[in-house]
């Protein structure tokens, strides 16, 4: 990944660095138009990446580029929550350009302290106007696309690993809905259950 920014890596240091990173066998991602309209978007989709991460400030131009060069939006608000921010992405524009968009953390102790991806789905939702539906699908299987394990992770199907969560909840939009509440009952990965909250709460 290189972090495309103009008091970071610039738009031909970025390209520089990612086509030596291809070189080398390496998949591309982009750290692209957080802080500012740096032009990432337009290299993610120039180089073929398979992510432009943040896109806080990206335009229409950018949209475009992205649906052009197939590349997947990695979409962060906790970081524009963290850093005191009010230039949430476009992801109403995006989705509507047809793209796949995915939700993310960030988890990270500069400027996205939150684990939290129930927060968020809040964020999606209010911020970014995304529907509740949208943005389980963004934080779940197109996230497992950018992976490239799309056909085994990120969905309830036959075939697929069985890596999923039962929350205590009536309806899933209470996902998004509750911020700041742990809904997560049971934890099943491969179908082996690895976390129960009453088990865990039961313990001294």
């Amino acid at each position: 990944m290189s972090f495309c920014e103009t008091d970071v890596f610039t738009t031909d240091e970025s390209r520089e660095i990612l086509s030596a990173a291809r070189c080398h066998g390496l998949g591309l991602r982009v750290h692209a138009d957080q802080l500012t309209l740096s032009g990432g978007a337009k290299l993610a989709s120039e180089l073929n990446a398979a992510t432009a991460d943040h896109l806080e400030h990206t335009d229409a131009a950018g949209i475009t580029a992205l649906k052009t060069g197939k590349v997947q939006p990695v979409l962060l608000p906790g970081s524009v929550y963290a850093l005191g921010s009010h230039q949430y992405p476009p992801a109403r524009e995006m989705i509507d350009a047809g793209l796949a968009v995915v939700l993310a953390t960030d988890f990270n102790p500069g400027s996205s302290p939150t684990p939290s991806m129930p927060m968020i789905l809040s964020l999606a939702c209010t911020q970014m106007k995304m529907t509740p539906a949208e943005a389980i699908t963004a934080a779940t299987i197109n996230a497992a696309y950018t992976l490239g394990r799309g056909d085994e992770i990120g969905s309830l199907e036959r075939g697929k690993r069985a890596d999923f969560v039962i929350h205590d909840c009536e309806d899933y939009r209470e996902l998004a809905y509750f911020f700041g509440v742990e809904h997560a009952e049971l934890v099943y990965t491969s179908g082996q259950l690895a976390f129960s909250r009453s088990v865990s709460e039961a313990r001294p």
